[in-house]
């Protein structure tokens, strides 16, 4: 629920409550002016009173805090949902189809620069973009601090590719006379393009030492795990031997003496 639906359905809330309350502390002080008698006012009396004016001061309340809140200038509306919007946000939330959503929209962006001059180095770009991802939640400590500056540089370069083959396909629609500089600020575009998306290779790689390095035991050769997995191993075997034992020595027939 956003905040403007918030704000809109408090002060009807308190509308009603406002409203409620007059009626009841109306109702309490009407019967309270008839009920109390002439020649003094008893225990009944003084319990309905007090429930009257307890009442109308709650009414009086929620009139007050209607008035204050509805004088303050509702949240603006939240941009309209396009359709479908919904239903993408609830997929998202499971894991598989949020990797499916991410694989659509990226055939729908390598769809849209085919055939184009940057359709081979966007594949390298959504390779080396796999790859970081796989990578992404073993890169800890310093190392975190690339993912941040490789999701900024993916968003740029994804947005010059779309940019070059955009400028690509207008070139054959443009007059003789603007072809030939609209194909050099193709061609400049293009350079940006790979180098951006070998710059980016090169920051994959360099994630993939980290990685790799981090992994790596400072004391030794080998993790401990491994070795660990070697004693749980030897343990296993000789329990298992030791059962052999027990289970060949019950089958031995017995002799009598």
């Amino acid at each position: 629920m956003d905040e403007r639906t918030r704000h809109f359905r408090r002060l009807r809330k308190l509308r009603g409550s406002a409203r409620r309350w007059s009626v009841i502390g109306g109702g309490l002080a009407a019967a309270t002016a008839v009920l109390t008698p002439y020649a003094g006012i008893g225990i009944p009396d003084a319990i309905w009173a007090a429930a009257a004016g307890g009442s109308v001061a709650l009414a009086v309340w929620r009139h007050r805090d209607h008035r204050e809140l509805a004088a303050i200038e509702p949240p603006p509306a939240p941009p309209a949902q396009l359709p479908g919007a919904k239903l993408v946000a609830a997929v998202e939330r499971f894991p598989a189809g949020k990797t499916m959503l991410n694989e659509v929209r990226r055939q729908r962006e390598r769809y849209a620069v085919r055939g184009s001059a940057v359709a081979k180095t966007w594949d390298r770009l959504d390779r080396a973009s796999s790859t970081l991802q796989g990578l992404s939640t073993r890169l800890t400590g310093p190392g975190s601090e690339s993912v941040l500056e490789a999701a900024t540089a993916e968003e740029w370069l994804r947005d010059l590719g779309h940019r070059v083959a955009s400028v690509e396909r207008a070139i054959p629609l443009s007059p003789a006379d603007q072809q030939a500089a609209l194909r050099t600020s193709h061609e400049s575009l293009s350079v940006q393009f790979d180098d951006g998306v070998t710059a980016y290779e090169r920051l994959v790689a360099a994630a993939a030492s980290w990685v790799a390095e981090d992994g790596q035991p400072i004391a030794d050769d080998r993790h401990p795990s491994f070795f660990r997995l070697i004693e749980a191993t030897d343990r296993l075997r000789g329990l298992a031997d030791g059962l052999n034992e027990l289970r060949q020595y019950g089958n031995k027939p017995s002799t009598a003496a």
